[in-house]
């Protein structure tokens, strides 16, 4: 099994509400909703990745803040994902949509009204229940 190392970022405004991301068409598991971020590539940590990955998706530079959650999950496909997951408060820039099909900015408790990834319905449900942030 292929195990691939991802980080994802809880984007948080001032009204409290995450940025949530659809997957483009023409990818896998597209048009299923996601948290912004990708692949860890080797050499860089996983804050190095998680602010890489929002400036190509966003175009925004990030302050990482608290990991807090840590998952693995294993499809069904036989691949897997390590997942960190990063509370982001702070960016500069405007947002710019470079790959979503979509974005939105969501209160957390609507969070469970969305179809997710599967690695990330655990987060859901605690980002909903106010366990996380």
């Amino acid at each position: 099994m292929r195990l691939v190392l991802v980080v994802a970022a809880a984007l948080i405004d001032a009204d409290g509400r995450v940025l949530l991301a659809q997957r483009p068409k023409g990818k896998p598991l597209e048009g299923l909703w996601e948290f912004p971020g990708g692949k860890i590539e080797a050499g860089e940590s996983a804050e190095q990745a998680l602010r890489r990955e929002l400036d190509e998706e966003l175009g925004i530079q990030a302050t990482i803040g608290t990991r807090v959650a840590h998952v693995r999950h294993s499809y069904r496909s036989g691949g897997a994902v390590d997942l960190q997951f990063f509370a982001v408060h702070t960016f500069e820039g405007e947002l710019v949509n470079h790959i979503f099909e979509d974005m939105r900015w969501t209160p957390l408790k609507d969070l469970p009204g969305y179809d997710f990834l599967a690695a990330d319905r655990d987060l859901v449900r605690d980002l909903a229940a106010g366990k996380l942030l």
